[in-house]
C-alpha cells in the first residue's frame, strides 16, 4: 500500500494556519485497541519532516527506539537510503500493538525558528478527555518532554508531575473497564536529550512491558 494512503494530514488545519498561528497538521492516530497514547507538544516545522506522521524528523530517534524495543534493530523502521522512515510498516505495527499518537496542543505560535518546546506558545490546548473517550482500552498516557507533561498535568488537574522513568495514576480517569489510567513520563527521543539510544530504549521497554505490549 502506498504512503499516500497513510498520509494523516489535516488539510483544513494546514489551510487555516496563518498570521503566525499553526494549527495541528495531523489527524489524531487512535487505534481501536489502543492501550498506550503518546502525547507530545507539537510537530516540528514541515521543512523537518521526512514522513506525514508523528515523529517525522529523520534525526529524531523515536522510531529507532521502537525498532530496538520490539525487534532488536534500531533500523527496523528506517529507510537509510532515502533518509526517511517506513511509514506503512509503522502504521501496521501501531495498529497491531495498539499505540496511539497526538499532541497536547492543537494550535501554537513558534517564538523561535526551531522545534524547541520552550519556544512554543500554546494558543489552544488539546481536549485530552475527548481523545481518551475514543480509546476505551487505554491504560497509560505517555509524555516524553517537560512541556507536554506540564500541559497534561494542568489540563487534568494532576498535582504530582512524574519524573522521567516514572508514572502517576490518574484515578478520576477510567477506561471502559473502569480501570484507572496513568501518566507515564519517558526520556525524550530527541538527540538533544543527554542519554544514549540504548538507555532510552531500556526505559521505553520497561513502559511497554508494564502495560503488556511486550
Amino acid at each position: 500500500m502506498s504512503e499516500f494512503l497513510y498520509s494523516y494530514l489535516n488539510e483544513e488545519n494546514i489551510k487555516r494556519s496563518k498570521d503566525g498561528v499553526e494549527y495541528h497538521p495531523l489527524i489524531p492516530f487512535l487505534p481501536q485497541n489502543g492501550r498506550v497514547l503518546f502525547l507530545g507538544s507539537f510537530p516540528p516545522q514541515r521543512k523537518r519532516w521526512s514522513i506525514n506522521f508523528y515523529y517525522p524528523n529523520y534525526v529524531n530517534d523515536h522510531w529507532r527506539i521502537e525498532g530496538l524495543v520490539f525487534f532488536g534493530d534500531k533500523n527496523h523502521f528506517v529507510d537509510e537510503e532515502h533518509k526517511t522512515f517506513k511509514l506503512q510498516k509503522i502504521i501496521e505495527f501501531l495498529n497491531e500493538k495498539g499505540i496511539g499518537f497526538f499532541d497536547t496542543s492543537c494550535a501554537i505560535r513558534r517564538l523561535n525558528d526551531n522545534a524547541s518546546d520552550k519556544f512554543l506558545e500554546v494558543v489552544e490546548s488539546t481536549d485530552i478527555r475527548a481523545l481518551i473517550k475514543k480509546m476505551t482500552q487505554l491504560k497509560t498516557i505517555v509524555t516524553t518532554g517537560e512541556k507536554a507533561t506540564q500541559t497534561i498535568c494542568e489540563h487534568l488537574s494532576i498535582n504530582t508531575i512524574p519524573k522521567v522513568g516514572t508514572f502517576v495514576n490518574i484515578p478520576h480517569l477510567l477506561n471502559e473497564n473502569q480501570e484507572s489510567i496513568c501518566l507515564y513520563r519517558l526520556p525524550s527521543s530527541s538527540r538533544a536529550y543527554p542519554l544514549s539510544l540504548e538507555k532510552k530504549a531500556d526505559a521505553y521497554r520497561k513502559m511497554f512491558d508494564t502495560f503488556g505490549l511486550i
